[in-house]
């Protein structure tokens, strides 16, 4: 590929139009390949107003405006290799996540789970090293396919069954950026001392997200490629500056014996439930690259990204929650918010520790942008109808939702965040694992025609799936710890969360046997 990764003087002259506005009033056809009946966008079956048509076409006409929603991107569509989009595969994971979002979910190690500094930074390292290689599996089926996450998940799910991930993605994708947005705006409310509200930063944060996210593809991935210097730089001022007052000497305070246990795999599982729950959008982005792109290239640049984002920000939670038990002014700004938490440990810089508060609060959008990006995507996924409504239109609605709901959830953050990070990762990792599953074990000699992505006919039915997603469920609520519902199975592990590895168990169990029978029976 050139400098430019989805450039409008590539060989096709520009792949995210032109065969993707469902609404489009002049969709251009390629001359060279004619898509099969499968790959071609369906029609509006209800009358669509002219202006509305009018309308969509001029916004899609903007200069690196990515039209594109779920169709697949053909082979001949895609763009040239180059050793500069290899590494973007890099840059976007390890930009996008070493934000203070993702700060927050170390804090619950000391401050929630009463562990220890070296208990939890053990703890963080494992459950990040497990949720980034799920994410880094599922990241390897967009080149392959030119297929956006949801729908690949229709050739090992089924058609119908695959829309209650989709719906779930969509769900984790409003709620987790929605929290986003509160510690962005609770960070710029600590900037300024209390006299900017919390609502300001989140309509900053919301807005640039808005503009980004609606453009697509282009400018998302020129905006992510960027991103990632001025907030690796503040974060290590960060580091030399609350660095000499963590606690690395903190002690955990469960003791010994089941309890301790209990607390480090429960704080385990939340780690691996952030960098896991990008594995439902991760083929999403890398749809434009070439067929032939090398699998474990792309599994180990988003590995290696994931990992390294992920790990250094946790660490640098875990420290700044250390210092919590006995730094008394770090446990006054914890008392206010997160964000004056993070913003406490720049004391001592005077304006400049200020500007690097405002950098650390925008640096959140480079996180969030992804997330809104494949939310509206995943509308599309939904069925037929959703499809009729462009990509552009999809993303304004879900960061609507995400806003209002950051402004109502604003004052909650902490409660939101903890119960919202281990519903999303149970039901992640029962459907990577039933993906795994029918790769390894049915479908993967067998291969693969990317283009009946809504071919009902060849899909398969998926009661398998279906069953076995909902197998799974069963045991991650058996084995589920939360403040408003323990499980049975938790309670006995000592008032451990379990619920992902018990979901996972019952998923793999019921799935194997079901599948052979679905096979025998009905063929496909």
């Amino acid at each position: 590929m050139t400098s430019q990764p989805y450039a409008a003087d590539s060989a096709v002259a520009d792949p995210e139009k032109g065969t993707a506005g469902v609404l489009s009033s002049s969709e251009e056809k390629p001359t060279t390949i004619t898509p099969t009946p499968s790959e071609t966008p369906s029609k509006p079956s209800l009358p669509i107003p002219p202006i509305l048509l009018k309308i969509n076409d001029k916004i899609e006409s903007l200069s690196g405006f990515e039209a594109r929603g779920i169709t697949r991107v053909l082979p001949h569509e895609r763009q040239p290799p180059s050793r500069l989009n290899d590494l973007q595969i890099f840059f976007l994971w390890f930009g996008a996540n070493i934000s203070a979002n993702n700060l927050t979910t170390g804090l619950f190690g000391p401050l929630i789970f009463g562990l220890g500094f070296t208990d939890s930074v053990i703890c963080a390292i494992i459950g990040c090293m497990l949720g980034s290689m799920c994410t880094a599996y599922m990241a390897t089926w967009g080149p392959v396919s030119g297929n956006r996450t949801m729908v690949v998940l229709r050739f090992f799910m089924g058609y119908w069954p695959s829309k209650i991930p989709c719906f779930l993605n969509i769900v984790l994708m409003v709620g987790y950026i929605t929290c986003s947005f509160i510690i962005s705006g609770q960070i710029l409310s600590a900037v300024s001392g209390g006299n900017m509200t919390v609502i300001v930063g989140i309509v900053v944060v919301a807005v640039v997200c808005w503009v980004v996210a609606v453009f697509g593809m282009k400018v998302f991935h020129s905006y992510e490629r960027y991103a990632w210097i001025p907030q690796l730089l503040v974060l290590f001022v960060l580091v030399g500056s609350a660095g000499p007052r963590f606690d690395t000497s903190l002690e955990s305070l469960s003791g010994e014996g089941i309890s301790l246990a209990a607390n480090r795999l429960s704080f385990l599982s939340l780690c691996l439930y952030v960098p896991n729950s990008w594995a439902a959008a991760a083929s999403d982005y890398y749809v434009y690259y070439p067929e032939d792109t090398k699998r474990r290239k792309v599994f180990g640049l988003t590995w290696i990204g994931l990992f390294l984002s992920f790990t250094f920000v946790y660490m640098l939670g875990i420290g700044l929650a250390s210092g919590v038990a006995t730094n008394p002014a770090w446990e006054e700004a914890y008392g206010i918010s997160t964000g004056a938490l993070i913003i406490t440990g720049f004391d001592g810089l005077a304006g400049f520790g200020k500007l690097c508060g405002v950098v650390v609060a925008l640096g959140i959008i480079a996180n969030s942008i992804p997330g809104c990006y494949s939310a509206g995507l995943g509308c599309q996924v939904m069925g037929r109808y959703g499809k009729l409504v462009p990509r552009w239109v999809w993303t304004c609605v879900v960061i609507t939702i995400m806003f209002v709901c950051a402004l109502a959830g604003r004052e909650h953050l902490m409660q939101l965040f903890g119960n919202f990070l281990a519903l999303m990762g149970y039901w992640m990792t029962i459907m990577i694992f039933i993906v795994l599953m029918e790769h390894l074990l049915f479908r993967g000699r067998k291969g693969y025609d990317w283009s009946k992505w809504e071919d009902k006919r060849y899909l398969p039915v998926g009661w398998a799936a279906l069953v076995a997603f909902l197998m799974g469920w069963v045991g991650a609520i058996l084995g589920m710890y939360q403040v408003w519902y323990v499980g049975p199975l938790a309670v006995l592990t000592g008032m451990c969360d379990v619920g992902v590895w018990l979901g996972v168990g019952f998923a793999i169990v019921s799935y194997l046997p079901l599948r052979v029978l679905e096979l025998k029976f009905v063929g496909r």
